[in-house]
């Protein structure tokens, strides 16, 4: 749970604790296993070694590890616990354990509909067939290919990036682009380098769940700026700048998630305008560019990454397998995150840089970009109208958006209502798991590619008793 500005944040050692007693619940330690030794986790975690040490003891306090002279501390046998009601497609209960929630996305589950799924159908994909790629990626210099690549990315790709950021407004040379695996990756990178230990940090709420788990995992202390149908609550966001002085603002601007919101040309000066005057410094993510129009108003493109670092990536418009992203911003501050990502995983993927590179290079590429705007535009009036029909109310009308943002008429917890269909194998996204402070939500998130199957319609007409 996130601490409230009143609330005394949890020591190091507590958190440290925490942490171990997370990963020997989740079953990343089992009874018998040894814990990483002292110096290991000190090193790790950049603690003192009597932190460690006191965390250890707390540890054995709470009976999961025992300590071996001259060996180590080691998990405890835990008595067993009543089996669960759930089965292996997993509980809803458990939903605000972030990590179980990403293991539940990354399944692959039979037959299974994710109609609150973070990524388009794969058909809509499938016209880029990556394996006809291969032999122009090797022709781009295969020497290279058996080594590791520059701490920035792949040069003509980067390149690629400053002609595709021009496209939405956003002026920018190839030293001030990193590319990432992935907009995950460019998101931990900006934490590492930015957020210490209760560092405090604002995020949009609802917001993009996993960003949370990054920022509980670095012990940040999260606030969460109410999301509006045109952006942030500016009213709210200017008193959490007064009171507790962040130094970042994690927003997206375009085809929000989880509501499809997209912010307005009036909100974005005014944000810009609390960011100057606080001191503030705005991570734009925007992982949806390519389904959403140039003209479509960014934080970064009015700002031209001043006070803003944009994030982007091709694992919705291309392949997620790919896991190529970036990030675009000073150029000082591109090199240290370079530097940092060095560090970390001395270079991203040149295979996947090369392959994206030459997708970018071919006419295909705008081609694909047509039809899956085209897709959208139809499936988001298609779900919009089949929600409606079943009297769902919708936070954020939008021509084209990959999530939709609802409540279900007489639904008050949409969690409850998402273990019902789980029966059916259909997966949806509660609201609750959007929130920073978990709260009970009547809201959940739809995928407008998912939201058309029949199977979805029957299930949810006989859960809401709609007869028509």
């Amino acid at each position: 749970m996130t601490p409230s500005a009143t609330s005394r944040p949890a020591s190091r050692t507590e958190q440290l604790a925490d942490t171990l007693e997370r990963q020997i619940a989740d079953g990343a330690y089992k009874a018998g296993d040894k814990l990483p030794s002292l110096r290991e986790l000190a090193e790790l975690h950049r603690y003192a070694k009597n932190t460690v040490v006191a965390a250890f003891e707390l540890l054995v306090a709470r009976g999961l590890v025992e300590p071996r002279r001259g060996s180590g501390y080691y998990v405890l046998e835990r008595e067993a616990a009543p089996a669960p009601a759930e089965d292996e497609r997993g509980s809803l209960g458990r939903a605000m354990d972030i990590v179980w929630l990403m293991r539940e996305q990354l399944k692959t589950r039979p037959d299974a509909l994710a109609v609150g799924d973070g990524y388009p159908p794969v058909e809509w994909l499938a016209d880029v067939r990556l394996d006809k790629f291969h032999h122009k990626v090797v022709r781009t210099g295969l020497g290279a290919l058996f080594r590791y690549g520059s701490r920035y990315g792949y040069a003509p790709l980067r390149e690629h990036i400053v002609r595709k950021l021009a496209d939405i407004g956003v002026g920018a040379q190839p030293p001030q682009v990193v590319l990432t695996q992935g907009a995950n990756e460019a998101m931990d990178l900006v934490i590492r380098y930015f957020v210490p230990p209760g560092g405090k940090v604002l995020v949009d709420d609802p917001g993009y769940y996993p960003l949370f788990g990054k920022l509980k995992v670095a012990s940040a202390e999260v606030f969460g700026v109410p999301r509006g149908p045109d952006g942030p609550d500016l009213e709210a966001l200017e008193q959490l700048l007064i009171v507790h002085r962040p130094r970042l603002f994690f927003t997206q601007s375009v085809a929000h998630n989880p509501t499809g919101s997209d912010l307005s040309a009036a909100k974005a000066f005014k944000v810009l305008q609390l960011a100057q005057k606080y001191n503030l410094l705005i991570v734009e993510d925007d992982p949806l560019a390519d389904f959403k129009p140039m003209a479509s108003t960014r934080l970064s493109a009015l700002d031209q990454l001043e006070r803003t670092i944009y994030i982007g990536s091709f694992s919705k418009s291309f392949s997620a397998a790919l896991r190529v992203g970036y990030i675009a911003c000073g150029a000082d501050l591109a090199s240290d995150l370079a530097d940092l990502k060095a560090l970390l995983h001395v270079s991203t993927s040149e295979y996947c840089e090369r392959t994206v590179d030459v997708m970018l290079s071919e006419g295909h590429y705008q081609r694909h970009l047509t039809r899956l705007r085209a897709r959208l535009e139809e499936a988001t009036a298609q779900s919009t109208r089949l929600l409606e029909s079943v009297g769902a109310q919708i936070y954020a009308r939008n021509a084209q958006s990959l999530y939709l943002w609802a409540t279900l008429p007489g639904v008050n917890d949409s969690m409850v209502f998402a273990q019902k269909l789980l029966a059916q194998n259909i997966v949806m996204a509660p609201g609750r798991i959007f929130t920073v402070e978990s709260e009970v939500s009547p809201w959940s998130r739809f995928n407008v590619g998912a939201v058309t199957a029949p199977r979805f319609m029957r299930a949810l007409k006989a859960e809401l008793g709609v007869r028509r």
